[in-house]
């Protein structure tokens, strides 16, 4: 266990998700000076305190200790600009916020980069965290908030090293991803549109480590699930009937674990109600193999859709079986090359890095094999282990592994995929962190990063991981983004989670999506 004592609240998560970066596997609690007990020991299941970060802060200088097995380093930075700052009631809001976060952040990444090795308790190892002091799930939006400004590529990433601590190679690939995002931006009318989100939450089965939404699929539940659907659809549809809609994505789930039938009703309606023929782009995610049928694809193609994904995760049969997929090697490689008889020109194929059994040498074979069907994007994911998969408890039965091999081999593994993507064409377009990678359990985990040729990226997941449009979100799980442009603030209308309670409630989803109309309209503009 590191405890961090800290003489306020203010920056405890972002330095609890920093010291985690450090020490993958380990407990992370926080105590304020003057309280009884850590805020978080109650749930301290044993292990014991093993390492000791103390944070003070005075008007003009930030001191910081480490202490471990009777031995102590100390480390301070000097502060400017409004000493008093953290003593406002509303210190969220205030403007020196960032700028302090950051002066204490990189201070506290070098006391612990710094503190010796051998001065380190059995049972604590170091791993020093590649991304430096960038703890978020979305590191690259600093970057292309700057990028799209026209701020110097060069100051960029000097500050990415002297700010933000990244090593050489993080730092180059991030300047990279949002290269390409601002040039794919810049070509995209996106601040003055809307893009929509529709979820099917059903499943041929639910994977291993998955957390989503889904459930399997059931012809008489997926048909009421479409009844309440497209009763939401209707009213929406007149949300944002005054913007341009740029993307449409529908993806669960596995969309197409709907029955012929019962995809082309949603197709049917969802061209009644929104331009889907107008828009930018249109994407599909077929998903799961054994999903995919040719008339399945006949009609996603007649409806208009341009990309879909064909999502094997891995082609090693040994793992799919371990993870739950009832569908074979083979079948991903058919699904995909009938996707292209079909007349599909732009399929993503999605992989993840740290499946359960999997060593370097498999996925350099998924690799392989995916070269032979060359997609026209690719997807690596970081194998994330979230509460609510049923893999979370057997990754953690090994904690040590969690934290050391297995994330020297997540990372082993995402370099292959960066230089396959290299050797292919694919440039990075897009990426993510996850908090809970099973290569990095309770820390913010590697990330998950997208791949496409020129010309081929999906604006949509652009969009949404950047958080730079409205995102109107329909079906069970779907969570509405309201982006505004005057604050650039993003603002959250979440729907239910669970399918049954869906169906149950879309009164009351549309509802949500009323006092969306009313605020945007009745309000401004007396409709």
């Amino acid at each position: 266990m590191v405890k961090i004592i800290l003489p306020e609240r203010d920056f405890d998560y972002e330095l609890k998700a920093l010291v985690a970066c450090f020490f993958p596997g380990q407990a992370v609690f926080t105590e304020v000076y003057g309280e009884d007990k850590c805020s978080a020991c109650a749930g301290d299941k044993g292990g014991g305190l093993l390492a000791t970060i103390s944070i003070r802060l005075s008007k003009y200088k930030i001191s910081a200790d480490f202490s471990a097995k009777s031995f102590l380093i100390s480390r301070e930075s000097l502060v400017t600009g409004d000493g008093d700052w953290h003593k406002h009631i509303d210190k969220s809001a205030h403007p020196y916020r960032t700028y302090y976060k950051n002066v204490l952040k990189k201070l506290v990444f070098g006391l612990i980069r710094d503190f010796p090795e051998e001065k380190l308790p059995e049972g604590l190892k170091k791993r020093i965290p590649a991304w430096g002091t960038m703890t978020g799930v979305r590191p690259v939006k600093i970057i292309i908030d700057d990028m799209l400004k026209g701020r110097d590529i060069n100051s960029i990433y000097n500050d990415l090293k002297e700010i933000y601590c990244l090593d050489n190679e993080k730092a180059e690939f991030a300047v990279q991803v949002a290269t390409n995002e601002a040039r794919v931006l810049k070509q995209a009318d996106y601040e003055n549109g809307y893009s929509l989100y529709i979820g099917i939450p059903f499943c041929p089965t639910t994977c291993l480590y998955c957390s989503f939404t889904s459930y399997p699929f059931c012809s008489a539940s997926a048909d009421s699930y479409l009844e309440a659907l497209v009763k939401e659809m209707e009213y929406s549809s007149h949300i944002f009937e005054d913007r341009k809609l740029s993307c449409i994505y529908i993806g669960g789930g596995t969309p197409t674990s709907l029955g012929a039938g019962q995809l082309e009703r949603l197709m049917e309606a969802l061209h009644r109600y929104f331009p889907a023929d107008k828009c930018t782009e249109f994407t599909v995610e077929a998903g799961r193999p054994d999903s995919i049928t040719k008339e399945k694809l006949d009609i996603l193609r007649n409806y208009g859709t341009g990309r879909i994904s064909v999502n094997p995760q891995t082609m090693q049969q040994k793992t799919l079986d371990i993870i739950g997929r009832r569908h074979t090697a083979r079948q991903a490689a058919d699904a995909f090359m009938l996707a292209r008889e079909t007349g599909f020109n732009n399929i993503n194929m999605d992989l993840i890095a740290g499946l359960p059994g999997e060593s370097e040498k498999d996925f350099a074979d998924t690799l392989s094999q995916i070269e032979g069907l060359d997609p026209d994007s690719l997807t690596i994911h970081s194998l994330v282990v979230k509460r609510a998969s049923k893999l979370r408890e057997k990754i953690q039965e090994d904690a040590a592994e969690a934290g050391g091999g297995r994330a020297l081999c997540m990372d082993a593994m995402f370099r292959m995929g960066q230089q396959f993507a290299k050797e292919h064409g694919y440039n990075p377009y897009y990426m993510y962190r996850q908090k809970n990678s099973a290569g990095c359990v309770g820390s913010t985990g590697q990330e998950n990063a997208g791949y496409a040729r020129e010309g081929r990226e999906c604006l949509y997941n652009i969009l949404i991981m950047e958080e730079k449009q409205t995102i109107l979100a329909l079906g069970a799980g779907a969570s509405t983004k309201l982006y505004h442009k005057s604050t650039r603030q993003v603002e959250r209308i979440e729907n239910v989670k669970n399918a049954s309670d869906y169906i149950r409630r879309i009164d009351e989803m549309i509802g949500r999506k009323k006092s969306i109309y009313d605020r945007l309209y009745k309000k401004n503009n007396g409709r």
